[in-house]
């Protein structure tokens, strides 16, 4: 009886738990887009203003931006807390599994199916299918009553797994494999180096000092301060990150997407799809092996989700801010949230009516 109207309680209170800036986020998103949009065309030099200091060539403005969509993220994930979980084995082999070898390979095949004629839109797709969700999937993991320490653990995972892979990965997918299948890649220009630096400065890093700030925090405060004090107050800096980026990012773009706005639609199309499938397929596997319904909700959503920072990140180092693969990454967040804030519900709608071993 308890569990039932906790449940019910969950349901109509998903909105309710998010702050303003994440209940609203895909309409803070359009604002941002529709400034960003306003400055390029006001200020015709802001490109030039905008480039004229950088850091390994990108922009000093976007890669503040891309740090403060990281680091906050990172710095909540409670890493001492880990070691437990890993003895779910069945979890964790299926995490990695939809995390690294589906997920990447069924972006791959939507970007060659819907983007064939758009190698930077389909460059870009591929793109953000390696990027692993590591940020906002802890606001719908929290929201759906999954397993947060086992959503800890995969997301840490997934940190470590993209610094350590996410070039090969990448090489593989935009060069090695369209080989294979006779696809043609002659139109995609990057080097394994590029993707390497990329993952190193906008992810490796914050993942240290998102790190080394736990330890210190917790060390000094304790862990009531830190997480529940500390790590709230920091948490909304990665949202504002994403759209002070989106800003600058369209304020460049302006020129592509005014004189091309289909863009935008043939962008989201794959990506739908994309999330859609890879939710039920994630939930329905976690279900089918008998993991209780936190954690398979927990998988759901780490494999659904994708990290968009980094795609973000890694598509302005290697091709510029400008590209059609740096849009592709900016379009991605305005997508994911509604669809992800939809399957929220149906994953409570799901804990309802299936049977789950161990159901809490």
């Amino acid at each position: 009886m308890n569990s039932d109207l906790h449940e019910n309680r969950s349901e109509q209170e998903v909105i309710g738990k998010l702050s303003t800036l994440d209940r609203y986020l895909p309409l803070w998103i359009v604002i941002a887009m529709a400034l960003g949009l306003i400055l390029g065309r006001v200020i015709p030099s802001l490109q030039n203003a905008l480039d004229s200091v950088k850091i390994d060539g990108t922009s000093l403005l976007i890669a503040i931006g891309l740090f403060a969509m990281m680091y906050p993220v990172l710095a909540r994930v409670k890493y001492e807390e880990m070691g437990h979980l890993t003895g779910d084995r069945k979890m964790l082999w299926l995490s990695l599994i939809l995390n690294w070898v589906v997920g990447p390979l069924f972006m791959f095949a939507l970007a060659w199916i819907f983007l064939a004629d758009q190698p930077a839109f389909r460059t870009g797709l591929i793109v953000i299918g390696l990027a692993r969700c590591i940020a906002m999937v802890l606001i719908w993991n929290d929201l759906a009553c999954g397993d947060r320490e086992a959503g800890a653990l995969l997301v840490a995972i997934n940190s470590i797994f993209q610094i350590l892979a996410y070039a090969l990965l990448g090489t593989f997918y935009l060069a090695i494999l369209p080989g294979w299948l006779g696809l043609d890649t002659q139109d995609v220009a990057f080097s394994t180096w590029e993707i390497t630096k990329a993952v190193l400065i906008f992810l490796g890093i914050p993942l240290a000092l998102g790190f080394l700030t736990r330890q210190v925090g917790v060390a000094h405060k304790g862990h009531d301060w830190y997480d529940n004090k500390f790590a709230p107050r920091i948490a909304p800096i990665a949202l504002w990150g994403l759209l002070f980026t989106i800003v600058v990012l369209f304020a460049l773009q302006g020129d592509a997407i005014t004189s091309d706005p289909l863009s935008v639609v043939i962008i989201a199309i794959p990506l739908i799809i994309y999330f859609a499938i890879m939710w039920f397929t994630a939930m329905g596997a976690a279900h089918a092996i008998g993991l209780p319904y936190a954690r398979s909700a927990t998988v759901a959503f780490t494999s659904a989700g994708n990290n968009f920072e980094l795609a973000i990140a890694v598509s302005i180092g290697v091709w510029g801010v400008t590209s059609g693969q740096a849009l592709t990454g900016v379009i991605g967040p305005l997508i994911e949230v509604p669809a992800l804030v939809a399957l929220v519900y149906v994953s409570l709608w799901l804990r309802r009516k299936w049977t789950w071993r161990n159901r809490s």
